[in-house]
């Protein structure tokens, strides 16, 4: 799912996990450790500026079981909500 910056919604979360400024494979390295300490159904969202989360970050959601709600990108930032399989 790709929304706009115009139809930005938003999610109830109860993680955020902040990648700034890092490149792969940093960003999913950091998403596996911090859904360890997460509950099935509870959502996550992560902030990345890396391109490459737009192919990597629906591949480990689509490998993990886990739900890509939302997928975003405005200015060179990309926000992703994933609700833990």
């Amino acid at each position: 799912m790709t929304n706009t910056a115009d139809s930005q919604p938003t999610f109830t979360h109860q993680a955020e996990l902040d990648t700034t400024g890092l490149y792969c494979p940093e960003p999913i390295m950091l998403m596996h450790n911090k859904v360890r300490d997460m509950q099935p159904g509870e959502i996550l969202k992560v902030i990345a500026t890396d391109p490459a989360t737009t192919r990597d970050v629906p591949k480990f959601c689509s490998f993990l079981g886990h739900e890509l709600i939302s997928q975003q990108e405005s200015d060179g930032q990309y926000l992703y909500f994933i609700r833990l399989g």
